[in-house]
């Protein structure tokens, strides 16, 4: 059913899932380690138990973060953590334009208004700092209490990573507005080439500020078994928030299931057998978000090339007359078309927060894999993915689907 009327436009309930699956067979070992818990009855404390709480340690360790697990919570999906966060932290809400498409929501669940901040050219996910600046004043002179800034150094839904000189000017201009910073870092394991991109937290630049949340879906763990994990700052205002999270965690019940957690702490330990399977997935999706990234830019569209993740984020503005000749004037009606032409999900730019009347939309690498569980195994083992038939069949249908459009609206266009 098409959902075009105005009052229709984007409600959550018809949104897209937090986060885009990569489609492949869940790694053995993990079903092992998940499997291996299921027995047990006992329900772990709010906040995660001992081992989940030191496997996160271990990893943010690994990363340049050294913590200790009394600034660590876990919770079931790092949406009811940033819900938390923003329960205990009060005021309003700032946000990148576009955003992950379930930071907003948890803002106005609670009657908080999220005020979306422009991004800079280079990237998405960081807010411009010279736009925060002018949106924090704008908001305090309008009687509003701007509190948090939510922000992602490697990027849902644009997939790119902040240069660190933009992230620095951003990070410097949240700390002299005196605002808590809450880095998304649930990509920041899926860069596309490691060696060459320069992927830096805010919580290295200010660490007395910025809250750290990692959704394991991004990298470890399918997203069917949800969890999170958030690094605290450390002092007196970190144990302080530390403190309220978990009370409102406690008052949501919102624990993890014992098996998720098992399967959880194992992937956070990193053997050998889980940074075998992320690297191979990672290269995959890497290489069929490039082929696709091509055929989008070659149809005349606009979209940053892909250096993280598996989703590209594209501006069909290009193409406007010959959608609206199919129908199509906004994001939700681009949606419709091309879910229904592609036959998967293709969400909305107006799910992340950008301006509905933009021509924008998501696309996920997951849904070019292949339709069965054998297909996508197949893409995971083969050197050469995008040979293999029922990949080239989704991107070569990709292409006839965009092509099309592009030679309508070329042929639209007005003599010069």
């Amino acid at each position: 059913m098409r959902r075009t009327d105005p009052e229709g436009h984007g409600p959550v309930r018809y949104g897209p899932s937090a986060l885009p699956d990569d489609g492949l067979p869940v790694l053995p070992e993990l079903s092992a380690a998940l499997a291996a818990a299921a027995g047990r009855s006992r329900q772990r404390p709010i906040g995660g138990g001992a081992a989940l709480l030191d496997a996160a340690c271990g990893y943010w360790l690994r990363r340049g973060l050294p913590t200790r697990s009394g600034r660590v919570a876990a919770a079931p999906g790092a949406p009811s953590l940033l819900l938390a966060l923003t329960a205990a932290l009060g005021g309003d809400v700032l946000v990148p334009r576009p955003c992950a498409a379930w930071w907003a929501p948890y803002a106005r669940l609670l009657g908080r208004p999220a005020f979306p901040v422009a991004t800079p050219a280079e990237c998405g996910g960081v807010p411009d700092p010279y736009a925060l600046l002018e949106t924090v004043r704008r908001v305090r002179a309008e009687g509003g209490d701007p509190r948090l800034l939510v922000l992602s150094v490697a990027d849902d839904p644009t997939a790119t990573v902040a240069p660190p000189e933009v992230l620095h000017e951003t990070v410097e201009a949240a700390a002299g507005e005196g605002l808590h910073l809450v880095s998304d870092e649930t990509w920041r394991d899926t860069v596309h080439a490691p060696h060459e991109t320069v992927l830096l937290s805010p919580a290295e630049m200010l660490p007395e500020r910025v809250t750290v949340v990692t959704d394991l879906a991004g990298a470890f763990l399918p997203t069917g078994w949800p969890a999170a994990v958030a690094r605290f700052p450390a002092g007196t205002t970190g144990d302080a928030l530390h403190a309220r999270v978990l009370d409102v965690l406690t008052a949501l019940d919102a624990r993890v299931a014992e098996p998720v957690a098992a399967a959880a702490a194992y992937a956070l330990d990193e053997p050998d057998a889980v940074t075998v399977r992320l690297t191979a997935s990672i290269r995959l999706h890497a290489r069929v978000a490039h082929a696709a990234h091509a055929i989008l830019v070659a149809a005349g569209a606009l979209v940053r090339p892909p250096q993280v993740g598996r989703h590209l984020y594209a501006d069909l503005g290009s193409l406007r007359s010959a959608l609206a000749a199919r129908g199509v004037g906004d994001a939700q009606e681009l949606e419709d078309f091309l879910t229904a032409r592609l036959d998967r999900p293709v969400p909305g730019g107006h799910r992340f927060g950008d301006d509905l009347g933009a021509l924008r939309v998501r696309l996920s690498t997951a849904e070019l894999l292949g339709r069965t569980d054998e297909e996508r195994a197949q893409c995971l083992l083969s050197p050469a993915p995008l040979e293999l038939p029922h990949v080239r069949r989704a991107l070569l249908f990709l292409k006839s689907v965009l092509d099309d459009l592009r030679d309508d609206a070329q042929r639209w266009e007005s003599p010069r």
